[in-house]
């Protein structure tokens, strides 16, 4: 079972999936990629040498379509399935810190140009590179990415990507927006595009019934939100020991370690987060990083933890903007949660957010700010 659409099918079979006329036409067009991909002799085969010329780079991919809809499982099943060495896969915001990152090195070389040789070096690293959730929206990443990407095109590279955009509607209204055009026009030129468009949000279907906010704190609630979380991800419980962890650049030369993270859902202790020294910085790398965000341990606060209140009260700021889920074990109900001490009247709105944030309507939206 070694190519991506057979691994679909075994899923479907077992009733892990159900039938999707979308999906399934991902699945041949990922089964393409990977069928040419593997075909490529690796570098510096004779092969190579005997046609004179580097062979052609295999056309990529660009997946796009509302939240719940099957992206990441499907862009998982493919990059798990490609027998290739050089292959990477990558959330987009990650990349193009990483890049920024790159690009700041090879700027104080004071070289010329610092662009090639960043494509060579990525070129080199990765001949397929796999880009979760691509999303534009500011100015520094919309005016390289043209020239980046059809650098690692020309050389050999194949993209594949997800959205919960179009093309065209990437960095929509953006400043300055004519300098991304040219990249627009790349991805509608150089990969095909496949649109997962159906009425079903998986997502969402995958949670069911759960309830996103749970009193008290202890073991039961910690075995149900432990539930959801295997869920939402897909992962087999048993393996619950091998869920990986995750450093998280929340800018500034500063990381933020989360215990586990996994296909978009991150699971965090309401300690680590808030009665930590955290800023508003933190919260919205969390924000625009996760679909999902899981807390335990929220205690009653009061008068003694106001900077922990106050620290909650932007944490929910930034989820809410972005509309992540957020599902929660707490030791009281959210008007309850905080009777007294600084800010509680601003605390109200708050309130307000974490009642919203558990209805159906919230529930259903796109990840994503508002």
């Amino acid at each position: 079972m070694d190519k991506v659409d057979s691994r679909y099918a075994a899923l479907v079979a077992a009733n892990e999936l159900r039938t999707d006329p979308d999906q399934a036409a991902a699945i041949s067009a990922l089964t393409r990629v990977q069928t040419e991909l593997e075909a490529v002799p690796p570098r510096g085969s004779t092969i190579w040498r005997y046609l004179g010329k580097k062979p052609e780079p295999v056309r990529g991919l660009y997946m796009w379509g509302g939240v719940g809809r099957g992206k990441s499982m499907l862009m998982d099943l493919f990059f798990e399935s490609v027998k290739i060495r050089r292959k990477r896969r990558v959330h987009f915001h990650a990349f193009m810190l990483d890049i920024h990152a790159r690009l700041k090195v090879e700027r104080a070389k004071e070289e010329g140009d610092p662009i090639p040789p960043l494509v060579a070096a990525l070129a080199d690293e990765a001949r397929l590179l796999c880009f979760d959730e691509m999303v534009v929206n500011n100015m520094a990443d919309a005016a390289i990415m043209s020239r980046l990407f059809t650098g690692l095109i020309a050389a050999g590279v194949t993209v594949v990507a997800t959205s919960n955009r179009h093309p065209d509607d990437l960095y929509k209204d953006g400043l300055n927006r004519q300098l991304f055009l040219p990249f627009i026009e790349l991805v509608k030129d150089k990969l095909d595009i496949i649109a997962l468009n159906g009425a079903v949000d998986y997502r969402r279907d995958r949670l069911g019934d759960a309830k996103t906010w749970l009193v008290p704190n202890g073991a039961e609630a910690t075995a149900a939100l432990s539930q959801s979380f295997f869920r939402l991800t897909d992962y087999p419980p048993e393996d619950r020991a091998h869920v990986p962890a995750l450093e998280l650049d929340v800018g500034g030369g500063r990381t933020l370690h989360v215990p586990k993270a996994l296909k978009g859902v991150a699971v965090f202790s309401f300690k680590r987060l808030c009665a930590e020294a955290r800023g508003a910085a933190d919260y919205l790398a969390i924000a625009r990083r996760f679909h999902s965000v899981i807390m335990v341990g929220i205690p009653v606060l009061g008068p003694e933890n106001r900077n922990e209140a106050a620290r909650f009260v932007t944490l929910i700021d930034a989820l809410y903007e972005y509309r992540v889920k957020f599902l929660a074990s707490a030791d009281a109900i959210p008007d309850k949660l905080y009777p007294q001490g600084d800010g509680r009247f601003e605390f109200d709105r708050t309130v307000s957010r974490l009642l919203e944030m558990q209805s159906e309507d919230y529930l259903a939206e796109g990840h994503g700010p508002r």
